[in-house]
């Protein structure tokens, strides 16, 4: 595609086809490139269900990469608050960046509380052929503020912090996740287990070979 377009605020940007397409990396990589993405309460074990699925894939030969909230709010993101303009955009940006690693080829793994429902079916909308994997990490708010990894819900009820996502701002829960990840007779499962139930989908959709 080489005509102009008005993207953003110019109209003088055109699209560059490259010789090796997105086909020509999976086959490289004998895998096929998506998005999982792991939204939840903070506490929830989102980054713990992230890093696990990343080693299991990378013991199994396959490449992925993690996309942690947290970290990007340190570089690609240090810029937003978290406003609820400011959060859009930040989950704005990290779905680019997660399309661009699955066009890479790679599978994408992104942990992000994401709390709005729009946002999320905005970045799925970028992905083509079902390749937006969303997996759900619904665990009670009880548990999450119990847990409290990063001291974050004591500061939230102390309303030293303002908009935290389960206390004073809400979280919208998936309608149609591909996978959902909870207690079962109130216990949660194991990380390893968790990572096994999403390895599991990925050999099922045909995504851990090309």
């Amino acid at each position: 595609m080489n005509s102009a377009a008005a993207i953003g605020k110019s109209a003088n940007i055109f699209w560059h086809d490259c010789p090796v397409g997105k086909a020509d990396r999976q086959k490289l990589l004998k895998q096929k490139g998506c998005v999982v993405w792991i939204t939840g309460l903070s506490g929830s074990g989102k980054s713990t269900l992230a890093c696990t699925l990343g080693r299991e894939l990378h013991c199994r030969g396959k490449l992925a990469y993690v996309l942690d909230g947290d970290n990007l709010r340190h570089g690609l993101n240090k810029d937003l608050g978290f406003k609820a303009e400011d959060r859009a955009e930040n989950i704005r940006r990290v779905g680019e960046v997660a399309k661009l690693f699955a066009d890479a080829g790679l599978i994408c793994i992104a942990s992000l509380i994401s709390p709005y429902r729009r946002d999320r079916d905005t970045c799925r909308a970028l992905l083509p052929d079902a390749s937006f994997i969303e997996v759900y990490m619904n665990m009670p708010l009880e548990l999450c503020e119990a847990r409290d990894p990063k001291g974050l819900y004591k500061l939230a009820r102390e309303g030293k912090i303002r908009g935290f996502t389960g206390i004073d701002d809400p979280y919208e829960p998936p309608l149609n996740c591909e996978i959902e990840i909870q207690q079962e007779n109130g216990v949660c499962p194991s990380p390893c287990a968790m990572a096994g139930h999403v390895v599991t989908y990925l050999e099922e959709k045909g995504f851990l070979q090309e």
